[in-house]
């Protein structure tokens, strides 16, 4: 019998039996938006924070104090900061380290400030920073409008900004330009407007649009303290280059710190991509999570759909007989009976991708990522349907095809 005629007369079945085909394939329809949703929105959050966290740049490390658990004087375990890196340590850092590369020495001042412009005013939860002119480059962060800040105007501490876009939809009602030239208040303090970032959205680094950017001696004459901790960050030209660059820089700041050879460094080395190394670890086994259960889902519709199978084979006894009697052979009433279980399947392995997209992709807008295509487990839902319906319907077409005719035709 042609392939045609047997996928037809499949079809011709499931309509004749709508309402159980229907709810049958809602099962395996749920099952699958469930497990491509969660991967949809997994993989959509992680392809957003890998954007994000590419904001601290593929090429680029941090230095940074280190934390670690000491045993306390009743046997519990506290964490213990070590001394913060300096500004005097920070400089001689960027002065003396040897190497092609960026470094940027940068100060987190405040995480509540007000901005203000004429009557309006932002909420006090604006980051203050105090950057230098190579700031924005190794951050991964773009001006949209104006420029950066010069070494001059960052050796002289001018009162010069740079906004984040949070401020000027607050401030300037979302018009960028408008921006450019304008005097500013931060708290007291005034600045004029030389530069506008372009949003990052709602990914990691969001908090880049809520911060002003204020030229480091400015923010160090302000807001420094003794106990003011100085970030460096230090991005090389080509990423081969990384581990070298690490390596040189642990010896100089090591050499800084006045640490001798059999002490331990006191400082830490970050990369971006260890935090993404960790997050992909971490999505892997929630991957894996997400699988069983889909599996499990599907396992109980596979059961489910099996159990209809068999209704229809003792339905269709008769019919089936008939079939044997027109010259009909084994094989082609298997595959008959296959073909109306893997037809079934993947009537809804279709509605659950579709569904499935559509939750993942809301949910993740909802978390701030991007729409996302995910072919790789549409593909994963394709091979499952076909995987259950020939699993649960292989036995029911067995039984059908095992029929004997003159005892089928006897059937009533």
């Amino acid at each position: 019998m042609p392939f045609s005629e047997i996928l037809s007369l499949a079809w011709r079945n499931i309509r004749a039996n709508l309402l159980r085909a229907v709810l049958t394939l809602s099962i395996i329809a749920f099952g699958i938006m469930a497990l491509v949703g969660i991967l949809t929105a997994i993989d959509a959050i992680a392809h957003s924070l890998n954007t994000s966290f590419s904001g601290l740049g593929a090429n680029a490390f941090s230095i940074n104090q280190k934390w670690s658990n000491v045993r306390g004087s009743r046997g519990g375990i506290r964490q213990k900061q070590s001394d913060p890196i300096s500004y005097e340590q920070a400089m001689r850092f960027k002065e003396q380290f040897d190497f092609p590369a960026l470094v940027s020495v940068s100060l987190q001042a405040s995480n509540m400030a007000t901005v203000r412009f004429g009557n309006e005013k932002t909420n006090p939860n604006i980051s203050v920073v105090g950057a230098d002119e190579h700031y924005f480059a190794v951050k991964g962060l773009d001006i949209a409008y104006g420029r950066n800040f010069s070494k001059t105007e960052v050796e002289d501490g001018q009162s010069k900004i740079i906004l984040g876009y949070e401020i000027i939809k607050t401030l300037f009602d979302d018009k960028a330009e408008r921006a450019l030239d304008q005097i500013v208040l931060v708290g007291n303090r005034r600045y004029r407007v030389v530069g506008v970032l372009r949003s990052k959205g709602a990914a990691m680094n969001s908090q880049a649009d809520r911060a002003v950017y204020i030229p480091l001696a400015n923010v160090r004459a302000i807001y420094s303290t003794t106990e003011s901790n100085y970030d460096l960050v230090v991005s090389v030209q080509h990423a081969p280059d990384l581990e070298e660059a690490k390596s040189e820089a642990i010896g100089l700041f090591r050499r800084i710190r006045g640490l001798r050879p059999e002490q331990e460094e006191d400082f830490e080395i970050f990369a971006s991509d260890s935090l993404i190394s960790i997050f992909k670890e971490n999505t892997t086994t929630l991957r894996l999570a997400t699988i069983a259960i889909g599996l499990m889902t599907l396992l109980g519709a596979a059961i489910g759909l099996m159990n209809i199978m068999l209704v229809s084979v003792t339905e269709r006894t008769r019919e089936i007989g008939i079939y044997k009697a027109l010259g009909a052979t084994r094989r082609s009433i298997l595959h008959q009976f296959l073909a109306e279980a893997v037809l079934i399947c993947q009537m809804g392995g279709v509605a659950g991708i579709f569904l499935g997209i559509l939750v993942g992709n809301v949910v993740t807008l909802l978390l701030g990522g991007n729409f996302l295509i995910p072919w790789a487990w549409m593909l994963l839902g394709f091979v499952l349907c076909m995987v259950v319906g020939i699993a649960s319907g292989f036995y029911p077409a067995l039984k059908a095809a095992r029929l004997d005719p003159i005892e089928a035709l006897r059937y009533e």
